[in-house]
């Protein structure tokens, strides 16, 4: 019986697709999703990068990998070193994307589904990176289409 009354007179379904009726009976719905949920699905590619046995850290590797380089890139900000930081964070999120897209399990840095992840790491590492690279002084990548359109919104 997929209805278990046990737990304070509250019924709980363990088949995806039963629910139980007015009077508790379980009974065939929908293909949808059932009338309880209890837990939330893990996102594909969501489980550990390396054997359960290992430390935590080692679980983790793909999500350290790309925060240490994060947190790397910021530390240059901070030191003054802007654009040189700002690309690091950039390549960080770029390479969370190529993680992403080459392991089969890189844990918690997976969090939406892998065609996601991979257009919203890779938008965000690529726009930094151009940030990066056009901010002023001396911009070391200069978009001609960009100054006409700042000078026509800065102007009126």
């Amino acid at each position: 019986m997929p209805v278990d009354e046990t737990r304070g007179g509250e019924p709980t379904v363990r088949d995806a697709i039963s629910a139980p009726d007015a009077e508790g009976r379980p009974r065939r719905t929908t293909r949808r999703f059932p009338l309880f949920t209890k837990d939330t699905a893990r996102p594909e590619g969501g489980g550990r990068a390396a054997p359960g046995d290992a430390p935590a850290p080692a679980r983790q590797w793909p999500m350290l990998v790309v925060l240490s380089t994060v947190a790397l890139g910021l530390l240059l900000t901070a030191l003054d070193v802007f654009r040189i930081g700002m690309l690091v964070v950039g390549a960080a999120l770029l390479a969370g994307a190529i993680l992403r897209w080459v392991l089969p399990s890189v844990g918690m840095l997976a969090v939406r589904s892998r065609f996601t992840d991979i257009v919203t790491y890779g938008i965000l590492g690529v726009v930094i990176v151009l940030l990066g690279l056009m901010a002023q002084p001396n911009p070391w990548l200069r978009i001609p289409f960009v100054k006409g359109i700042l000078h026509f919104t800065i102007s009126r």
